[in-house]
């Protein structure tokens, strides 16, 4: 579904992404997993074109995304949840859920505000609230559902459980699974390798800007050493 092969991301002469790679199976759930700083929402921003890689392939469902605007990546279906999640604080959840709209897509089952609000029953009861009015984990949700009405084949889902409540860090477990049901690509970017190690198939982690360890998710958690090294804070 997605493949990322050597990577090259600058921030000015900042040399951010060093040969960057990955790959993801259509259905699979991978974790982008590091410190802070270590390149993992620029890996994403790189992705999904907000930041313009300075060499290397990306290439989804089959086709070059390097380089292009980030609305024509998201019309081709794939869809991005940033880390400071960006509702529109003065549209209700309704309005915010009608911005993220796109035509259903061919062997997908489509997203509608109905199937949203099973997914998340919080949002159901709030269709006319501002999104200002919401609290941090009630915008998180809100940002994933806006971008699901969006019908997309992959979904990248950066720091999901950043600063959220417990409760509230299951339910959106709870979330990625149910997402992997429907058959959707989930890539993640996490710190949390608790949080990571309940819903990922595999795990990418990565410091200054390289790939240092790949595998599985029951692999990294055998490996002491690894998590010790790149890991701990």
């Amino acid at each position: 579904m997605l493949s990322v092969e050597g990577l090259n991301t600058h921030y000015g002469r900042a040399h951010i992404l060093q040969g960057m790679a990955l790959e993801i199976g259509a259905g699979e759930v991978m974790v982008l997993l590091g410190r802070n700083g270590a390149g993992k929402s620029t890996t994403m921003k790189s992705i999904i074109g907000l930041v313009r890689p300075t060499s290397g392939r990306i290439a989804f469902a089959g086709r070059e995304i390097a380089g292009q605007e980030p609305h024509r990546i998201a019309r081709a279906g794939l869809g991005y949840v940033p880390e400071d999640r960006r509702v529109f604080a003065d549209l209700s959840v309704m309005e915010n859920l009608e911005v993220g709209r796109q035509p259903p897509r061919e062997g997908l089952r489509p997203w509608t505000p109905g199937r949203l609000f099973e997914l998340f029953p919080n949002l159901g009861q709030m269709r006319g609230r501002p999104g200002g009015r919401m609290s941090g984990g009630e915008q998180q949700m809100l940002t994933i559902a806006r971008t699901l009405m969006g019908n997309p084949r992959l979904i990248l889902l950066d720091e999901p459980s950043e600063g959220l409540a417990p409760v509230i860090v299951e339910q959106m477990a709870r979330t990625i699974l149910a997402l992997k049901q429907e058959g959707l690509t989930v890539l993640l970017a996490e710190q949390n390798l608790h949080f990571a190690s309940g819903v990922a198939d595999r795990a990418t982690v990565v410091e200054k800007g390289r790939v240092v360890w790949a595998g599985t998710i029951a692999a990294l958690r055998a490996d002491e050493a690894a998590r010790s090294q790149y890991l701990a804070v």
